[in-house]
């Protein structure tokens, strides 16, 4: 369905890095269709820093106090009946529901006045309208969001991630002085935001001590939160690692990961920016949906579903394979 004389349009989805980068084709696609309408993201308050990254279709940012029964932040009731104000009185033309499958928020989204409401519904229910679609499950997250705008009428631009870099995401990098040249590094990301899905820190010393004895040089990253995480790893390693964690921006992270010669990670935010960054990549899943979160470029990207395939031997072919098909990407190896 193709909509008309649309100027403002508001997308919640009140996510974390990965979710957002993983929604950009979506963003990209909606874009292109209203190039000139103004677009809110309705997200966490760390999202007005994804939009200057990504302002070329993102125009602000509206901070999304938190609901009942959504897990990534302390709902704040004080706050909600402001917040609802704010949105009804921007008068949007439409609004998406992309949080999720719409069990909790449908009710809310529609709440919020809008001329035109679309998004998911759970499967087993009746859409509220014939601009909701049933919640498809079995998708890869990028191409859930398009399937949602195409059924809106608005068609792809891409399914390729974005992660824009600067002089500032530069300066950020150069600021460390790491003493190794660009490609001759591999990055060993042992953090995520749930405990639950993160490899053992022995797994990824191990893995890390296996690329390190072919001559590669280790920088351990991760958040100045996931400073224990890489004190373990590097704890449980032979060889020396450089230990970066809480030491760059997001961006100088980004700019690190681009310029490696490849990432080993949890599946996690910065396994988006290594697709988006084409920075060859293992991933170890540690929650079974690599159908949904995987890198879809499985030639630079290779995820393991390690509560299917917990072999550790495996991994080190893996990885050993993954290098060896992405050797042009070593051309500034000393």
């Amino acid at each position: 369905m193709m909509f008309s004389h649309i100027q403002r349009i508001a997308i919640l989805r009140a996510l974390q890095l990965g979710d957002l980068l993983c929604a950009v084709p979506a963003f990209r696609a909606l874009r292109a269709a209203f190039p000139h309408a103004h677009i809110t993201l309705i997200g966490l308050p760390w999202a007005n820093t994804f939009q200057q990254r990504f302002s070329h279709y993102i125009d602000e940012v509206m901070v999304f106090p938190g609901y009942p029964g959504l897990p990534e932040q302390p709902p704040d009731p004080g706050a909600f009946n402001t917040f609802m104000s704010s949105v009804k009185s921007k008068h949007y033309d439409l609004i998406l529901q992309m949080q999720g499958n719409g069990t909790l928020v449908n009710p809310l989204v529609q709440s919020m006045g809008a001329r035109y409401t679309a998004g998911f519904t759970p499967k087993g229910t009746v859409p509220e309208s014939e601009l909701f679609v049933l919640y498809p499950e079995d998708l890869h997250e990028i191409e859930r969001h398009l399937y949602l705008l195409e059924q809106l009428g608005i068609p792809p631009a891409g399914r390729h991630l974005e992660f824009p870099l600067t002089s500032a995401d530069r300066d950020s990098l150069r600021s460390l002085q790491l003493p190794c040249d660009d490609y001759t590094y591999i990055c060993v990301h042992p953090g995520s935001r749930a405990a639950w899905r993160q490899w053992p820190p022995p797994c990824f010393a191990a893995m890390a001590d296996h690329l390190a004895d072919q001559g590669w040089k280790i920088v351990l990253t991760g958040s100045i939160e996931e400073k224990e995480l890489t004190l373990a790893v590097k704890s449980y390693m032979r060889f020396p690692a450089l230990d970066v964690a809480g030491e760059l921006s997001l961006g100088g992270m980004a700019m690190l990961i681009k310029r490696s010669r490849a990432l080993i990670s949890n599946c996690t935010g910065v396994s988006h920016i290594a697709a988006a960054t084409a920075t060859p990549s293992v991933i170890i899943s540690m929650d079974g949906e690599p159908h949904r979160w995987a890198p879809l470029n499985t030639h630079l990207h290779c995820t393991t579903d390690w509560t299917r395939h917990n072999d550790f031997d495996r991994m080190l072919i893996k990885a050993d394979e993954l290098l060896a098909r992405t050797e042009s990407r070593c051309y500034h190896r000393a």
